[in-house]
C-alpha cells in the first residue's frame, strides 16, 4: 500500500531524527528485520559502550551489525569466503553470518577470536536507515541481558524505552510477533557452523 505524502513525511523525518542521533554519539530503539532493536553507529566507540550499558552485558559477549547491502561485507570483513553471497542470496528467514576477523568496526563488538556477526538488512526501514548513515549499525535485541527477547514494541520494557536517545516510530503498532535470524559461523576456509537455526 502506498503512503500518503504525511506518512511518508514522518517516515523519512523518523529516520532522518535516528541518524542525527547516532551521528552524535547516540542510541536508539528501532525496527528490524527480525526484533525490535538497540541500535548506534557502529564504529562510535562510546555509544557502543551505552549499548552494552544499558543493556547490562558484559563487553566480551560480541554484538551484531547490521548493513544494507551485501557488497559492503568488504569493508567490514578482512575476507569474505565467495560462499557467503550465496548463502545471502538463497536465505528466505534473515539471516546472521558470524565472519572471522572483523575491520573498520568499534573493537568492542568484535568476539574474542576477532569474529563479527554481520546481518544484510532487507526490511525497508532498517535498509534505508543504514544507507542514510552510511555505516553500520549495531542491532542487538531490545531487552536487558538474561530477559526474555520483547517480540513487538509493546513488550519492550520501560528500562530501555527510558535509556534511550531516540525511538523510532515507525511499526510501533505491529503487534505481529518477529523471530530471531539464523545463525551460522563461516570460516574463511569456507567451513560452515549452524548456531542457531
Amino acid at each position: 500500500m502506498a503512503m500518503s505524502n504525511a506518512t511518508k513525511n514522518a517516515y523519512l523525518d523518523d529516520i532522518k531524527k535516528a541518524c542525527d542521533v547516532m551521528r552524535n554519539g547516540g542510541i536508539i530503539l528501532y525496527p528490524t528485520d527480525t526484533v525490535w532493536g538497540i541500535g548506534c553507529d557502529a564504529t562510535n566507540k562510546e555509544a557502543v559502550a551505552k549499548v552494552y550499558k544499558l543493556k547490562q552485558r558484559c563487553d566480551s559477549k560480541a554484538l551484531i551489525i547490521l548493513l544494507d547491502n551485501e557488497k559492503l561485507l568488504q569493508r567490514y570483513v578482512d575476507e569474505v569466503p565467495d560462499v557467503a553471497y550465496e548463502l545471502i542470496n538463497v536465505t528466505i528467514k534473515p539471516l546472521t553470518i558470524i565472519y572471522d576477523n572483523g575491520i573498520n568496526l568499534c573493537k568492542e563488538l568484535l568476539a574474542e577470536d576477532n569474529s563479527i556477526g554481520i546481518r544484510i538488512t532487507h526490511e525497508e526501514f532498517s535498509r534505508q536507515l543504514c544507507q542514510s548513515l552510511r555505516k553500520p549499525i549495531v542491532s542487538t535485541s531490545a531487552n536487558v541481558s538474561g530477559q526474555p527477547t520483547p517480540n513487538c514494541f509493546n513488550e519492550i520494557s520501560q528500562e530501555i524505552k527510558q535509556g534511550v536517545d531516540y525511538i523510532v516510530q515507525y511499526n510501533q503498532h505491529d503487534t505481529e510477533p518477529r523471530q530471531a535470524s539464523s545463525v551460522i559461523k563461516l570460516r574463511n576456509d569456507g567451513v560452515i557452523k549452524i548456531l542457531r537455526n
